[in-house]
């Protein structure tokens, strides 16, 4: 398994596993009974709970203020309206940004995290798991897993193995739900019939006589193979891009006998109702590693924690934020770009949205998520004063930006044409509790996603929408199309701030002589996602523990690339240590027209960062896109580590607290756009500036197993996020002897092209050497 303590996605700065030299620790008995129950909490989470030992701790909420670090308004308000019947009932639709479920899973995480023992956290989660709203419980719980630091180290399953229903379509979602194993054991004796026909053996015409339905994809690979979208036997392992490493393992092997696993094919959305071009990039708009690290950032961020008492003001919370989002839109249009498309569309207040979106999703109660038609008239809703009240939030931030100065309710002015004053932009847009005058910025993000999901201000029972959850939001393109607002925010405050000099870039004594990089190679593979949760089936238990025996997968085709490396030929005129930042670009509009740089800097993605010891004379560094510190491979599955923690409970596996990848690491598989057949013409750019901190980094938290969300020590250096890129380009003074540019090609391969030249010779099963190209 990889280790790699990723600190960051999208942004790059270097992180603990730059330097893996701290022994990595292992679970003590202690540790390992908290981490069970944590995987237990959170099976089969709109079940029932059905552990005894959980069942008898659950029986009543622990409200005695002496076993609490601290008991605010929120745990007040939320234990009030638990005795009137007040909380959101279970079964209901939760959404994080619903402001009435909001206040209640305040209260919830804070029961939590204030508890001043385990047991008294065990007896309030168990509580929580039989007695509230399923989507609130998990929210809250994620939350105190990440932030109470006594909790370091333990991890919770991934948010797409928990609540599969948020990340596959509602098709999916009901044969997963309908799976029952004893009926499957007597269908699989009978031959299988096929509803899609794609091939036909007419043997007096023809050997490969075939055919296939005009809606095909090129991510419905299951379709050339001669698969339908229901359940196979699964007889060899787990799909992922490092299976290898973890087949070689002996005791991974052992684990794993006696599983019984099934697997079903997965499509994306596919809009046949709605006729827009959008839907062609669905394959990367619902990528479940693209979702789930957008809900992390503000799982790690969440924007009501106070900044000085979770430490997230140290990790410059605001202007982290609304980089991510820069960086995020960058990636998006460098997707656009590769698929033939263009600039991501603006938003108006009072114009029609052009593309809808059915996000074919279904809660778990059966409700299924509403939907946008195409040509789709947002300020027609009748809300009118929330609608105002979005606007003179943007309105009123871009005056002050023009003035230059802001006066908060106190009486403190804030220069706002300061480099420094980021933060508080950042704090702004996010619409965190820091932000700089609470009376007239607070509950503005939270606003905005209500207004565009039909919710008013004090709805309680609210229709499934995809804006309502961070965890669901990517997938709807207007995501794009909306955020882009904050991004202009971010980039007019820019505009404010003076251009750098050559002085200011340049480092005296560092010429980046050349930079060679292997060739860019993109493709689809296939993956299995554990779905495990999905299974409608009885829960066995021998001794009071429980027997984990089957797991469903989810069989998905997502992009991917192959390793690829750069080797930097750098001179030094003496011994110094610097910053080496990569930078991957477009070069052309969807035109074929070079884009200026000073227009092109926004669509720059940071893909790497790191510390080197330069030398006097050539320094020669090799650099494998396997070492990037802040993306994670295919993590360890929710089945494998609950046999993990109960094989070393057993006292026959020592169970090393790295065994996954970070929860908020960025999926290693997204760094580069699809790519051409041709090969698509992007730029990278290499920078190198003076290493001058004078801290220590990850000196406060154990970077083998943690990526040390409020610790203040988790970046290389404090230069703004994205530099040099993250002012106007004058591009007089922009080139220096320290940075270089490097123009590349992408290659996409078709990995499913040999199932178009002839029948695949194993029709109706899988092709496990799918991989071999």
């Amino acid at each position: 398994m990889k280790l790699c303590l990723v600190l960051l996605a999208l942004v790059g700065c270097v992180c603990a596993f730059s330097v893996p030299t701290q022994k990595v620790k292992i679970a003590d008995k202690d540790f390992l009974e908290k981490q069970k129950f944590i995987f237990e909490m959170v099976y089969r989470v709109e079940d029932p709970l059905m552990f005894e030992e959980w069942i008898k701790m659950g029986q009543k909420l622990i409200v005695d203020k002496a076993q609490y670090k601290e008991f605010d308004f929120y745990m007040e308000k939320f234990w009030e309206s638990y005795k009137l019947g007040a909380l959101l009932p279970k079964g209901e639709f939760f959404g994080s940004l619903v402001k009435t479920h909001h206040k209640q899973a305040y209260g919830l995480f804070n029961f939590f995290y204030y508890a001043n023992d385990w047991e008294t956290f065990v007896h309030n989660v168990a509580w929580a798991r039989i007695h509230v709203n399923e989507g609130m419980f998990v929210y809250a719980l994620t939350l105190a897993v990440i932030h109470k630091p006594e909790f370091e180290g333990l991890i919770l399953p991934q948010i797409y193995e928990i609540f599969p229903q948020y990340f596959f379509n509602s098709k999916f979602v009901y044969e997963a739900e309908k799976f029952d194993y004893e009926v499957f054991s007597k269908l699989i004796m009978y031959e299988k019939e096929y509803k899609d026909i794609l091939y036909k053996d007419v043997s007096e015409f023809s050997d490969n006589f075939y055919f296939y339905t005009k809606d095909w994809k090129t991510w419905q690979w299951y379709k050339m193979m001669g698969l339908g979208q229901e359940w196979y036997v699964e007889d060899k392992y787990f799909l992922r891009e490092n299976f290898e490493t973890f087949n070689k393992d002996p005791k991974y092997v052992d684990i794993m006998k006696g599983l019984k696993k099934f697997y079903m094919p997965v499509d994306y959305t596919r809009d046949i109702d709605f006729f827009n071009a959008e839907s062609k990039l669905s394959y990367f708009t619902e990528d479940l590693g693209w979702n789930a690290y957008w809900y992390y950032l503000n799982m790690d961020y969440a924007f009501f924690l106070n900044g000085k008492e979770f430490g997230l003001d140290k990790d410059r919370r605001g202007e982290f934020w609304i980089y991510n989002v820069q960086q995020i839109l960058a990636r998006y249009y460098q997707e656009r770009l590769a698929n033939g498309y263009g600039d991501i569309p603006e938003f108006f207040w009072y114009k029609q949205i052009e593309y809808g979106y059915d996000p074919q999703l279904i809660y778990y109660n059966g409700v299924g998520y509403s939907y946008r038609k195409n040509y789709y008239d947002y300020q027609t809703y009748g809300n009118f004063e929330m609608f105002n009240q979005i606007q003179n939030f943007f309105s009123r931030v871009y005056k002050v930006l023009e003035t230059g100065y802001y006066k908060t309710a106190d009486g403190v002015v804030i220069d706002l044409h300061k480099p420094e004053a980021i933060k508080f932009i950042g704090n702004y847009l996010q619409g965190n509790v820091d932000t700089y005058d609470k009376y007239f910025f607070n509950y503005f993000y939270m606003l905005s996603h209500m207004y565009f999901a039909d919710v008013d201000f004090y709805d309680f029972e609210v229709s499934p929408n995809a804006f309502l959850n961070f965890e669901t939001m990517l997938r709807d393109p207007f995501f794009y199309t909306f955020y882009k607002k904050f991004t202009e925010v971010y980039y007019q405050f820019k505009y404010y701030l003076k251009p750098y000099t050559q002085k200011d870039l340049a480092y005296e004594g560092i010429h980046i002589k050349d930079v060679s990089v292997s060739k860019l190679v993109t493709y689809y593979d296939i993956v299995d996602f554990d779905v495990t949760t999905l299974l409608n089936d009885k829960m066995t238990f021998v001794d009071g523990e429980f027997v984990w025996d089957k797991a469903l997968l989810a069989r998905q085709a997502r992009l991917n690339h192959k390793p690829f490396d750069f080797e930097f030929t750098i001179d030094s005129d003496k011994v110094q240590k610097g910053v080496v930042r990569v930078f991957l670009g477009p070069k052309f509009d969807e035109y074929g027209r070079v884009i200026p740089l000073v227009y092109n800097s926004k669509n720059f993605v940071q893909i790497d960062s790191f510390v080197y010891p330069f030398v006097a004379g050539t320094n020669t560094i090799k650099r494998s896109s396997k070492e990037f510190t802040w993306t994670a491979e295919d993590r360890t599955t929710y089945t494998e580590l609950y046999k993990y923690v109960m094989l070393a409970t057993e006292g026959k596996y020592d169970f090393p607290l790295d065994i996954s990848e970070p929860h908020n690491a960025f999926p290693d598989r997204l760094v580069l756009p699809k790519g051409w057949e041709s090969g698509m013409p992007m730029q990278f750019y290499f920078f190198v500036s003076p290493y001058t901190e004078d801290y220590e980094q990850f000196s406060n938290f154990d970077y083998t197993y943690s990526s040390g969300v409020g610790s203040g020590t988790r970046f290389v250096d404090s230069k703004p996020f994205g530099y040099p890129f993250d002012r106007q380009i004058d591009e007089y003074t922009f080139f220096v002897p320290n940075g270089y540019f490097k123009d590349v090609k992408i290659f996409f391969v078709d990995t499913f092209a040999k199932y178009f030249e002839k029948k695949y010779a194993q029709f109706g099963t899988f092709d496990y050497s799918y991989f071999d190209f």
